[in-house]
């Protein structure tokens, strides 16, 4: 390709800089809010995306309330992955949601996880004693008021009758992969996480499960944000809804939600 001399490349400095500056910012990027129990099942996907198509993916995993607390503050994300149909919710009532674009997404489970390998299965059921299992220990949850995955756990312990016996013992991690490296490192005996969290993280143990319902369904519901301004943005979205991203999800334990 010839150079540009001097003389040409200053008649045409001016309008490609003005070119430039009227083009979308990083138009072929696609800026994910995630729920952080989405990160061993999404960064994958995220992955195989950027291979085929091109495009970069860049996601930013927290709790689901503090996710749909950015948006509303204005951060700039093109999809919203939560873990909470409450706080999806509210991002579409603040108008930050695209017109026909949300959707159920995936499902999950509950679950008791301990550090010890030979740790006792238990059945969650009323009348279990939860404080005798910890023995002076804590028990990792994500917040108990704000983050789906604690406020499922609250629910649950409430509806078996425990809650108040266990709650002064009950250690508030800022999501639901914070609270599981608490007790993969030991620093917790016991917690309440995600099954899909559980399987990602060999270090700690499930012992037991807790029943369906004695907490409201755990519903991942997903959506384009109205400020998604690019093709890559739409790509992607479909993208997580294809028969591979479907056993992607399935593989971690997801239940895949049609």
């Amino acid at each position: 390709m010839p150079r540009l001399t001097p003389a040409l490349s200053g008649i045409l400095a001016a309008p490609l800089l003005a070119a430039a500056l009227a083009l979308p910012a990083a138009a072929d990027e696609v800026v994910v809010f995630a729920a952080a129990s989405m990160k061993t099942a999404l960064d994958p996907l995220a992955e195989a995306f950027q291979a085929e198509t091109g495009h970069s993916v860049v996601i930013s995993y927290a709790g689901s309330n503090a996710l749909a607390k950015q948006i509303l503050d204005g951060a700039p994300a093109d999809i919203l992955i939560s873990a909470s149909v409450q706080w999806m919710d509210e991002v579409e009532k603040g108008g930050e949601v695209a017109e026909g674009t949300r959707a159920d997404l995936l499902g999950n489970t509950l679950v008791l996880v301990a550090h010890d390998e030979n740790a006792p299965q238990v059945t969650p059921a009323p009348g279990l004693d939860l404080a005798g299992l910890l023995d002076g220990g804590k028990l990792a949850m994500a917040l108990v008021d704000s983050v789906p995955a604690g406020q499922y756990g609250k629910e649950a312990l409430t509806a078996l009758g425990v809650w108040d016996a266990v709650s002064p013992s009950v250690a508030q991690a800022d999501n639901v992969r914070a609270a599981l490296a608490l007790v993969a490192t030991g620093e917790a005996p016991y917690g309440i996480v995600y099954a899909t969290d559980a399987a990602a993280e060999p270090q700690v143990h499930v012992v037991g499960t807790f029943p369906a319902d004695t907490h409201e369904p755990i519903v991942y519901p997903v959506a384009l944000l109205k400020n998604a301004a690019d093709e890559a943005d739409r790509a992607f979205l479909q993208a997580l809804d294809t028969p591979e991203a479907d056993a992607a999800f399935a593989a971690q334990g997801f239940t895949v939600l049609d």
